[in-house]
């Protein structure tokens, strides 16, 4: 297949992917499912990223007709260098999406957002009627919280009150995020800051009482969705 010259160089991963071999074989069965005419929601992070080359290469082949919904700006950049076209929730719905996950639990809850996506790509699991997430076995927990914090996208000006928010949650734990290859804080593709928070106790009610933060405009909790798994 002859990928778009302009964004080749997006095609590369900016480090080690992890279980290689079988992320690949699941990207493979994402792009089977792909159907003509279909509206994907094109999810973030290394698993992702195979799905996306995956069915690039299907549709380069086989001369389907699909549009994708990315959840980030280098999912996107990827999507225009495999040659899918791409589109947004404003304009068109998912007729499914994949994405990946931090961490899953036994019932299926999730913590995303290490990428700094989550306000995306929580928009883009409720748009769409069958969201699968893609995960390896290092990424399923018995309990949120084992591996990773809960992060949390803020805005600027709250940020000082989101904190406040937050200890009074009963966080145990809040770090504004640092970039790497820049001074100063993360900042988001919507222009917040991200806070990674670690509760000792993350149930149902959790996501709903970050929410309620002013100044929080979207946590990495995940919780009681309609997803479906597929692990590898």
């Amino acid at each position: 297949m002859r990928w778009s010259s302009q964004f080749a160089g997006y095609l590369k991963w900016s480090g080690e992917i992890a279980n290689r071999a079988a992320k690949e074989k699941l990207a493979r069965e994402i792009a089977g499912m792909v159907k003509d005419g279909d509206v994907i929601g094109a999810g973030s992070g290394s698993t992702s990223f195979l799905a996306i080359q995956a069915i690039g290469e299907r549709i380069g082949r086989e001369r389907l007709h699909c549009t994708a919904i990315p959840t980030s700006a280098e999912a996107e950049l990827a999507c225009i260098a495999c040659g899918i076209p791409v589109t947004s929730l404003v304009a068109a719905r998912p007729n499914w999406s994949f994405d990946g996950a931090d961490e899953v639990d036994p019932g299926r809850n999730l913590i995303k957002g290490r990428g700094g996506a989550m306000f995306k790509e929580k928009l883009l699991i409720y748009a769409s009627p069958k969201p699968y997430i893609l995960v390896d076995q290092s990424k399923l927990v018995q309990k949120l919280g084992e591996r990773f914090p809960i992060p949390v996208e803020v805005h600027q000006l709250g940020l000082t009150v989101a904190e406040a928010g937050l200890s009074r949650l009963g966080a145990t734990e809040i770090v504004l995020r640092p970039a790497q290859g820049k001074d100063g804080p993360v900042v988001t593709e919507n222009g917040n800051l991200i806070l990674d928070v670690r509760f000792p106790e993350i149930g149902a009610a959790t996501e709903r009482d970050i929410k309620a933060i002013p100044g929080v405009v979207e946590s990495g909790l995940f919780w009681g969705l309609p997803i479906e798994t597929l692990v590898v």
